[in-house]
């Protein structure tokens, strides 16, 4: 099993704005398990939490969002600006066992 942590380090007072916006473009999204904002540590952070079967089945699912189909036209206009809330980002993928 294969965890995935995308983390945006968002602007003051736009991090409850992403992860709402992420929760929401994110709805039924299979793999999708948390959407976390913090509550200790770095402040202004956002953490996509997503889970996968393989680091393939990760690899994978990059391939839905290449295609050019309805649903990822409806996802790119609901996310349109979504950069200019954040300031850096990374992402982190773990193993677990």
């Amino acid at each position: 099993m294969v965890i995935v942590h995308d983390i945006f380090i968002c602007k003051p007072g736009n991090a409850s704005k992403l992860a709402k916006l992420f929760k929401e473009v994110m709805t039924g999204n299979e793999e999708l398990v948390n959407i976390m904002t913090d509550m200790t540590g770095q402040y202004n952070r956002v953490i996509m939490v997503s889970q996968y079967e393989s680091l393939t089945a990760y690899e994978n699912s990059w391939e839905k969002y290449k295609q050019d189909t309805e649903a990822m036209k409806k996802m790119t206009e609901a996310m349109a600006g979504y950069q200019d809330m954040y300031l850096t980002g990374s992402r982190e993928i773990y193993q677990t066992w």
